[in-house]
């Protein structure tokens, strides 16, 4: 399987530099994990699509500034730093620009001192480790310094950092926002509840394996970066009880996709647990425990669009995102979303 199958052409504009003013006022492509059967909804259309006895399934992980700019010490020059993973309490790994000036050794000074790196020795998928020495408390330090890790593609300033956060975001460590989960509002998730459904929460930190780029031709070459993930006994039982008892498991994002994927027995019974996954989803994947998906729009050729693929079929996908082009939705982190399962379209509302 070729990674540019995975292709589609996207104009510039449909990618959304900021949120919209109402988180819940995204819209919702609808489709059928089957068939091309589509519908155009908005978001706040989801609570009824969802029954009695169903589970949903949130990712709680808060995304924290990992973004740091300052200056290599010496010489002045610019630098970033942009955390991944923490490794202890004073060692990280992450990504740094420009990484053939930053030799191992090399310092870097954030503001006015008192936030302070060095590089260490690099990891196996192209980060550096990083020592900080700091004054005072280094959580301090990051949340007055750092920035939110915006991706690449927004070029707009974010005035408001909450509105990169989930609702229910509550442990830090994630790079990344887990976007699918930005559009909820309390009063949705209240609605969901009144319905008779279970919303549960797991943690998966959002590092490199969600977003690292697929630079192999072939797809089964590519190797994803492990992440951080953590799931209660609590919840557990509550998707093994839904399932049990004829109930969906609606899985907000992909991250909780990979999580529950990596803690599922062959008949889809999951176990708690905490560990690290680099579970790779691509088409041809039997899925034992996940029956709906919501889901924002990936990037061409990612591993995110791969998973999304392979839940709903290559063809099924592209074609549905042709259709969201056509329809101009909002593109990626801070754009619409899609819901996907079977017989969707023709649930009654």
């Amino acid at each position: 399987m070729k990674t540019s199958d995975f292709s589609y052409h996207l104009p510039e504009e449909l990618i959304a530099q900021t949120p919209l003013e109402q988180r819940d006022q995204s819209r919702m492509l609808v489709c059928d994990r089957e068939t091309s059967a589509r519908e155009h909804r908005m978001f706040t259309d989801l609570p009824a699509y969802l029954r009695p006895g169903d589970v949903m399934v949130l990712n709680r992980s808060r995304v924290i500034p990992a973004r740091l700019l300052g200056v290599k010490e010496g010489s002045g020059i610019a630098a970033e730093v942009l955390l991944l993973k923490r490794l202890d309490a004073q060692r990280w790994e992450a990504l740094v620009k420009p990484g053939r000036r930053l030799k191992q050794g090399a310092t870097i000074i954030f503001g006015q001192g008192e936030l302070r790196c060095e590089i260490g020795r690099a990891t196996a998928f192209g980060g550096r480790e990083v020592s900080f020495t700091q004054q005072g408390v280094f959580e301090e330090a990051l949340e007055r310094l750092g920035r939110m890790p915006l991706p690449p593609y927004i070029h707009e300033q974010l005035q408001d950092r909450s509105r990169y956060q989930t609702i229910y975001a509550r442990e830090e460590g994630s790079a990344a926002a887990p976007t699918a989960g930005l559009h909820f509002t309390p009063h949705v998730l209240e609605q969901i509840r009144q319905r008779g459904v279970s919303v549960v929460t797991l943690l998966l930190h959002v590092g490199l394996g969600t977003f690292r780029p697929v630079k192999e031709e072939q797809v089964e070459r590519h190797v994803m970066h492990e992440e951080w993930y953590e799931l209660d006994p609590q919840s557990a039982q509550a998707i093994n009880t839904a399932r049990a008892t004829g109930g969906r498991v609606l899985c907000v994002g992909t991250t909780c996709v990979r999580t529950l994927e990596s803690l599922a027995d062959e008949r889809g019974a999951i176990r708690p647990g905490s560990g690290t996954t680099d579970i790779f989803i691509t088409p041809g994947y039997r899925f034992r425990a996940v029956d709906m998906l919501l889901t924002n729009f990936h990037l061409p050729q990612s591993t995110l669009l791969m998973l999304v693929s392979a839940f709903m079929g290559r063809e099924n996908a592209l074609d549905a995102y042709q259709a969201a082009v056509r329809e101009r939705y909002r593109f990626f982190s801070f754009g619409d979303c899609m819901l996907i399962g079977q017989g969707l379209p023709y649930t009654n509302r």
